[in-house]
């Protein structure tokens, strides 16, 4: 109220926690929402990929003109994606106005120039995958990587030439390696970089760097090893305007700037504790770029968050002052520099950078309309606390935050601890819809960077290395207790979820722990021998990393494995499944639900068609939401203020009576 000279501040309303009125409603996950990548930019255009949950994830080319004008480039069905290395990226390039793209569909490339509608296909059809695409100005073809799926055994991999004229047969460039990635052209068009590596290495394990002459027919000569090998990583080659080979390598114990000097050796360019890569799940990543004057412009990630860097080799490395704590698929141009960047209060958007001043200078798409109050924000706070072993963990907490809201005297909210996927990789300190759906409600929210994730250098990224369903179990139930010791969460009152290798630990941490009293799998692995007989090549020998070579370890597989110790779990558990998940077969999920219903243990069951490894259309997305909500409160005893569909949970009042009860304390 106003009294015409003085603003009166209205008390905080007194709202148990978990019953909090968000103005989040769940339809903004959804509604005109949208996932970001793969920015690139040709002259005065600027490019991205949109998912579009509300076309059932399907991946739609957008391009925005100097003018401004933003359009659609590819027609339903067409869905820009590729699944080399069944993760894909890089699955476009555009140059002078042309496009080619990878259609998700048939796997084949196809080309639009400026003002098509139709794409035109330049492969033919067959079982073959196409990914990270660069132009060869001169010879007027793409190189890209192949994957050739016609046999029966795994995939080969090859480099290929692809005709931009579709006029003749694809020729093979380089071949042998397992896996080949991020062929690089140098700017005469002389020398080709690229990078390999073989089973059982990942490319965040370790990879081979190697460079050969182009030759008058476009073939190449003998190509010789830069950089690389068992014990290093080398990430993102990519030629300077003059000619000089750059890379990330992990060599110092952090993945940083090198370039490749005469001998060959290479040299550091701005040495730190940070990192300049994120592990290479997808092709075609970038996270440098060199701007007209020369110098170079970097995103490094360290303390749980991204840094935008102004490189000068030789003279200076300077922070650039900026809100974004989160850069992917940083770009340059001689006009604009490109990046999906995010802060704690705006999600992923589209962003332009002035290459001269390096401040923003426009955000072309954000990821979502929805708009937010920054008083209706959770804001993380980087913790850092004592785990297993003597090691140090790290995670970001966001407490629960609503304006004009506070929770009972005395009562400390419930705590949901998120496990990502992976397991390498690593929280994100962007603006998440996802994570405020929780805080806002009331239900504070931990994103853990369990051992073994990235953004903290080798040592730390390596603590996994034969430990995982340990070490990753002790890190999220360290830093639950750590929560619970500082006052921030209540005790009786802990969950814990996650997807894919984040629903594994989330499994394990329920037949391994009595910590939390609930857990929340999400296309969770349950059978670790299962996955490493039946899973893709990409991934093929990961587990000889995680847990140890089969089937030589296999009583240490079989020991790992939720589904193996299902009369372990002792709480409620909500599980989520896609019907054509090929990871995870839903077999496994209804075995494990099966085993609850037997024990009397309360549980919940949703299965999706159309769905597989991850969610992406707008039902299952929204209904996970739902049923994640849903779930904590039956469970934890509270009443939403939202009015969501029933969530059927077999056994709860059984369980409610001699189980854990709900506490408020």
């Amino acid at each position: 109220m106003r009294d015409g000279t003085t603003d009166m501040k209205r008390a905080p309303a007194i709202v148990p926690y978990g019953e909090w009125p968000s103005p989040l409603r769940i339809d903004a996950l959804t509604v005109d929402s949208v996932r970001l990548g793969e920015p690139w930019i040709d002259g005065d255009d600027v490019y991205w990929v949109e998912s579009r949950p509300s076309e059932g994830g399907r991946s739609v080319l957008v391009r925005r003109d100097r003018d401004g004008t933003t359009s659609d480039l590819t027609p339903s069905p067409f869905d820009v994606r590729t699944r080399v290395h069944e993760y894909g990226g890089g699955a476009y390039t555009a140059a002078g106005g042309t496009v080619v793209f990878s259609d998700r569909g048939d796997g084949r490339l196809y080309r639009l120039d400026p003002g098509d509608r139709v794409p035109v296909p330049i492969t033919p059809e067959g079982a073959w995958r196409y990914a990270d695409l660069r132009f060869d100005e001169r010879r007027r073809r793409f190189i890209a990587v192949r994957e050739d799926h016609r046999g029966r055994g795994q995939p080969v991999a090859t480099i290929v030439e692809i005709p931009l004229d579709g006029d003749r047969e694809p020729r093979i460039l380089v071949d042998g390696p397992d896996f080949l990635a991020a062929p690089r052209l140098s700017p005469d068009g002389r020398r080709l970089a690229w990078l390999e590596w073989d089973q059982p290495d990942m490319p965040f394990f370790a990879t081979r760097l190697r460079v050969a002459p182009v030759l008058g027919d476009g073939m190449l000569d003998r190509s010789d090893l830069a950089a690389g090998g068992h014990d290093e990583s080398i990430a993102q080659p990519e030629w300077s305007p003059d000619g000089v080979l750059h890379l990330v390598s992990d060599r110092s114990g952090w993945w940083n700037l090198y370039r490749l000097a005469p001998g060959p050796r290479l040299e550091p360019i701005a040495p730190m504790n940070a990192e300049f890569a994120d592990p290479a799940w997808t092709l075609g990543m970038a996270s440098y770029g060199f701007l007209p004057d020369g110098s170079i412009v970097a995103a490094a990630r360290s303390d749980g968050r991204d840094r935008l860097l102004h490189i000068r080799p030789g003279e200076q490395v300077a922070d650039v002052e900026t809100r974004f704590t989160e850069f992917t698929g940083l770009r340059v141009g001689a006009d604009v520099v490109i990046a999906i960047a995010g802060s704690p209060t705006e999600a992923p958007a589209v962003v332009a950078i002035d290459p001269r001043t390096l401040d923003p200078t426009g955000l072309y798409r954000r990821s979502s309309s929805v708009k937010i109050d920054p008083a209706d924000i959770s804001v993380a706070e980087a913790i850092s606390f004592a785990t297993s072993g003597g090691r140090v963990g790290h995670a970001l907490y966001y407490p629960p935050t609503a304006r004009g809201i506070i929770g009972p005297e005395g009562e400390r909210p419930p705590l949901v601890v998120h496990v990502h996927g992976g397991p390498t990789s690593n929280a994100s300190s962007g603006l998440s819809l996802e994570i405020q759906q929780f805080t806002g409600r009331g239900i504070a929210f931990v994103d853990v960077d369990y051992g073994g994730s990235s953004g903290y250098g080798r040592e730390y990224r390596s603590a996994l290395d034969g430990t995982w369903g340990v070490v990753d179990v002790d890190d999220c139930v360290a830093a639950a207790r750590y929560l619970v010791d500082r006052g921030d969460v209540d005790p009786a009152r802990l969950a814990i979820e996650g997807g894919s290798a984040g629903g594994y630990t989330t499994l394990r941490a329920l037949t391994t722990t009595d910590v939390f009293a609930a857990g929340i799998s999400r296309f969770g692995v349950f059978d670790l021998e299962m996955l490493v007989q039946d899973t893709h090549k990409f991934e093929a020998r990961y587990l000889d990393t995680l847990v140890g070579p089969y089937p030589a370890a296999i009583d240490r597989y079989r020991e790992r494995s939720p589904i193996h110790a299902l009369d372990r779990v002792a709480c409620p558990v909500l599980v989520l499944q896609g019907l054509d998940d090929r990871v995870v077969p839903p077999s496994q999920a209804e075995a494990f639900v099966g085993a609850l219903a037997a024990r009397g243990i309360p549980y919940a069951y949703i299965a999706f068609d159309g769905e597989g490894h991850g969610f992406r259309g707008s039902a299952a997305i929204r209904r996970t939401a739902e049923a994640m909500l849903s779930f904590l409160a039956a469970i934890f005893g509270f009443t939403l203020a939202d009015d969501l569909p029933e969530l059927k949970l077999p056994g709860l009042a059984a369980w409610q009576g001699h189980g854990r009860p709900p506490s408020g304390g």
